[in-house]
């Protein structure tokens, strides 16, 4: 049983006896003696399960999730309820970077980014509760007005969904009832102004002004290899490199290949690794770098890099002392330069293998239109619109007719004989494509079974 006492001052309490026959007590100030029976009989309902050894009635136990922070802390404490993560900004943000171990470094490295910015911005105190879409709404305006120029929107859309993941948990533990970063924008798009191409002549004159063989490869392998700098070449050995057998029958084996771990895309299946071919461009390298280290196995391809050193800022010096002047994104632009190389000879498929991305994130953020593009559609003519072919010389007609003379007899005029596909049909013949337009290469079909055709 729970009883219902008032105190000289007016403030009442339940008082109970627990599971473990220890007399608790539950004060809740000075209230109704309506709302203290209440209170006293939800107490009984609960403690009484708690003694038969079952959760209490469904509806009681939506009461205690939706009570205030301090009462649900009364309850707790006298051992109804366990307790409740706390509701407050600062103290939610640290019990959930503390619980991600499972994280890389990197991503712990930007979450902890993000909470510190909402930290800054609402306060450790700030209940979760009181936190609106309104309020993300001027969070976001609060990082874009960050910096000396601003941020661009690329940067705060990563912020923004880092702030809606540790909401979206909050709301699933129940501490909130809504995400107030539901519906922000949070997609990280491509960017052509920040796109630069590395031209072979500019890539040679950095690998020039590079010190030493290890700020060759560095290059070498970012530039002419595709790879992600530093995640992708720290864990690069020896024993990844395999190197051409001149003698093996297997393609890939006679020039080479090598295995690149990928820490980024290791969560996707199959993601952890991938194998690229070993392109020439790159083979002189990592020769040089053999000669210049131990080789053995299990030894790291660039030991600077196994130190968890970040290249970033000392390979810029080296693009400024070569004379070529630095471009943004200094690492991913030399892989999207290699990918935009790469896309001009092989399939896309292929090419996305090599580089461990997709098709969709590949013409998103790495595919670049180039001047040589430009320059490789005017040298080749006019373009041809669909359905049309142009005319041709009588000699280039009566070469392409050498090359296969099955193909159709020459028309006088050194094109094409055509005929209406209505015609073809008058006259009982089938063209072989009707995805070739309105007008097609004449072939007869030989007359179907014994009898002859009546139609």
């Amino acid at each position: 049983m729970a009883s219902v006492s008032t105190d000289p001052s007016g403030s009442r309490r339940v008082q109970f006896t627990g599971p473990d026959r220890r007399r608790r007590t539950i004060r809740l100030g000075k209230v109704s003696k309506r709302t203290a029976e209440e209170v006293a009989g939800l107490v009984e309902r609960v403690n009484a399960a708690a003694l038969a050894g079952h959760a209490p009635p469904d509806a009681d136990a939506r009461r205690i999730a939706d009570m205030p922070d301090a009462l649900h802390a009364k309850f707790a404490a006298a051992g109804l309820t366990p307790a409740r993560e706390s509701r407050e900004l600062g103290t939610f943000l640290a019990a959930y970077l503390a619980d991600r171990s499972d994280a890389k470094p990197n991503t712990l490295r930007h979450l902890n980014d993000a909470a510190e910015h909402l930290r800054g911005f609402f306060g450790v105190a700030k209940p979760l509760r009181e936190i609106t879409p309104g309020d993300a709404d001027e969070f976001r305006r609060h990082l874009t007005r960050g910096g000396r120029r601003g941020r661009s929107s690329n940067t705060v859309n990563r912020w923004m969904g880092r702030a809606g993941q540790f909401f979206r948990h909050a709301h699933r533990k129940g501490l909130i009832d809504a995400n107030p970063f539901e519906g922000q924008k949070t997609t990280v798009r491509g960017n052509p102004s920040r796109m630069a191409f590395i031209s072979v002549e500019n890539a040679r004159r950095v690998l020039n002004a590079c010190p030493d063989w290890e700020w060759r490869l560095i290059f070498a392998l970012a530039r002419f290899g595709g790879l992600r700098c530093p995640s992708e070449l720290a864990p690069l050995t020896w024993d990844d490199v395999h190197w051409p057998d001149p003698a093996a029958d297997n393609p890939r084996e006679a020039h080479g290949w090598l295995r690149i771990t990928s820490p980024k895309t290791a969560h996707h299946p199959g993601g952890g690794e991938r194998v690229i071919p070993l392109f020439a461009e790159l083979l002189p390298h990592l020769r040089a770098a053999a000669e210049a280290t131990d080789a053995s196995p299990e030894a790291p391809c660039i030991p600077r890099l196994a130190g968890g050193t970040n290249p970033h800022t000392h390979m810029k010096r080296i693009i400024e002392r070569s004379g070529v002047k630095p471009w943004p994104k200094l690492f991913q632009n030399l892989r999207s330069t290699r990918q935009t190389e790469l896309g001009r000879v092989h399939p896309a498929h292929v090419v996305c293998g090599w580089m461990g991305n997709t098709t969709d994130v590949a013409a998103e953020h790495y595919l670049q239109v180039t001047d040589h593009d430009y320059a490789r559609a005017a040298a080749e003519g006019e373009l041809i619109p669909w359905g049309r072919e142009p005319a041709e010389s009588d000699a280039k007609s009566d070469a392409r007719m050498t090359q296969n003379p099955t193909l159709h007899g020459a028309a006088p005029s050194g094109a094409e004989k055509r005929v209406p596909v209505k015609t073809l049909a008058a006259q009982g013949e089938t063209p072989p494509s009707a995805a070739q337009g309105l007008y097609m290469p004449t072939n007869k079909l030989p007359p179907l079974g014994i009898e002859p055709r009546t139609y």
